[in-house]
Parts: structure tokens; C-alpha cells; sequence
């Protein structure tokens, strides 16, 4: 005599469905060949300024640049892989993104470049974006 069981397809199908799946490395290339990845970042203000807090690890400090343009702020760097293979040695997995990554922002109010600063320490960069002070209107007297 056969053993009657219930059926949940949750138990087995659900576990199939996700095995591996967060073991699975992320695909970073698109049809047309490597896609920029970008990088994260937080930005707050006060009365005063911007202050924008970047993660871009594994850069150097040279190969960061930072354009400011009015109230458009653009950061890009450039990663760079470094390829440390002995004689007789075989890369087996190879996942760290190296190219070109860039983040262009518009923040409400212009920035004034004179008093902007940039800092890069332990991969995160550290922009400190005075607000341009805004020129009140003037009124022209009618004569």
C-alpha cells in the first residue's frame, strides 16, 4: 500500500526557486559590453551649505574629480584594477568593477565654488558645498 502525503509546494519548489540565489554573483555588464556602476551617496544641508558624504573605495585619491557648475554637481572617478597574478598563476574569479563611475546631481540652490571643499578619507568623499548667498531683488525707481 502506497503512503498518502500532503502536498505543499512551498516546501521543496520555493527552496529550489532561491537556492543559490543570493550566492550568485551580480551581473555588472549590459548588451553593449561593461555598464558604470554608480557609487552611493548622501546629502544634507543646513543654512549655510551642502555637505555631500560619496563611497567610492578603492580609488585614489588622484583619480577623483569633482565639477561644479552653478547648482550641478558632478563627481566621476576612475577604478582602477590592479592585476596581481604570479608566473604560472590563473585568475579563478575575477568580480571588482574597474572603469569609469560618475554621479551628476542639481542641488536647489547655487553653490559657490571658491569656498568648496573636497576631502577623500577610508573611500568616502567629503564635499562641503557653500550655498551661494542670493542677491536680493532691486527695485528700480521710476522717474
Amino acid at each position: 500500500m502506497a503512503n498518502i502525503t500532503r502536498f505543499n509546494p512551498f516546501e521543496d519548489s520555493f527552496d529550489d526557486l532561491l537556492r543559490g540565489f543570493f550566492v550568485r554573483p551580480l551581473n555588472l555588464e549590459s548588451a553593449t559590453g561593461r555598464a558604470p556602476l554608480q557609487f552611493r551617496m548622501d546629502v544634507t544641508e543646513n543654512d549655510k551649505a551642502y555637505r555631500v558624504l560619496a563611497e567610492i573605495p578603492g580609488v585614489r585619491k588622484d583619480d577623483i574629480n569633482v565639477t561644479i557648475n552653478g547648482n550641478e554637481v558632478t563627481v566621476s572617478a576612475e577604478v582602477k584594477s590592479e592585476k596581481d597574478v604570479k608566473e604560472n598563476g590563473t585568475v579563478l574569479r575575477a568580480e571588482r568593477y574597474s572603469g569609469k563611475v560618475q554621479r551628476v546631481f542639481a542641488l536647489a540652490q547655487e553653490v559657490d565654488e571658491a569656498g568648496a571643499q573636497a576631502k577623500y578619507t577610508d573611500g568616502v568623499l567629503e564635499l562641503t558645498l557653500p550655498k551661494k548667498a542670493t542677491v536680493a531683488a532691486k527695485k528700480l525707481t521710476v522717474h
